[in-house]
């Protein structure tokens, strides 16, 4: 698949990692095509960079990783994204998210004109996404959203990525719980201390 990724960060460049040793096409999709975070992503063969309107031109599939406080922005920053899957990765932490929104997956399909929009890859963490096995088992990952299209898609990025299966939990109406969940892993994980990635904790 060919793979634009928006928010090349922690999650966003353990994703490109990822789909890129499965034979992925990575689209980077940047504001500045010579300074930007991740640029060591560009070591992969597999992996290039490019602005963003021309990523998304060759994309069939765009994962949003930023913050979430520019989902709208970002969202709007796209161009035409008609007919393309989009994967937020996204969570609203503490009430720091787009303004006039209560996830970021509603604020994605009301800027852009896919209405394609699954909520995945946003429930753990990136050290997790880089290495989603404990001993001999690799952990699940969950997605959200109406589009069948989309969920198809992601699953397989998901399985792509070495997750053990990726669990459908409903429509547009999930995406809410699905940043529930995230909230949760991240209170555990990083509020209590019980660590992003050990054998005994998260």
């Amino acid at each position: 698949m060919k793979i634009a990724i928006i928010g090349t960060g922690n999650v966003g460049g353990a994703l490109a990692t990822k789909w890129a040793a499965k034979g992925h096409t990575i689209l980077l999709g940047v504001k500045d095509t010579v300074h930007f975070k991740g640029e060591a992503l560009l070591d992969n063969p597999h992996t290039s960079v490019f602005p963003i309107e021309e990523a998304i031109r060759q994309a069939e599939v765009i994962l949003i990783a930023t913050p979430a406080t520019a989902a709208a922005e970002v969202a709007q920053s796209l161009g035409d994204t008609t007919g393309k899957v989009i994967i937020d990765a996204m969570n609203v932490v503490m009430g720091r998210g787009p303004q006039g929104f209560s996830n970021t997956a509603d604020a994605i399909l009301a800027h852009t004109q896919t209405r394609d929009v699954v909520k995945c890859f946003n429930t753990t963490g990136f050290n997790n996404m880089l290495n989603p096995t404990y001993s001999d088992t690799a952990i699940d990952m969950f997605m959200a959203g109406d589009s069948e299209k989309g969920k198809q898609l992601t699953r397989q990025l998901a399985l792509d990525a070495g997750f053990a299966e990726c669990y459908d939990v409903g429509g547009n109406n999930r995406f809410e719980l699905m940043e529930q969940f995230a909230f949760f892993w991240i209170n555990l994980a990083m509020f209590q201390d019980k660590g992003a990635k050990s054998d005994s904790n998260c």
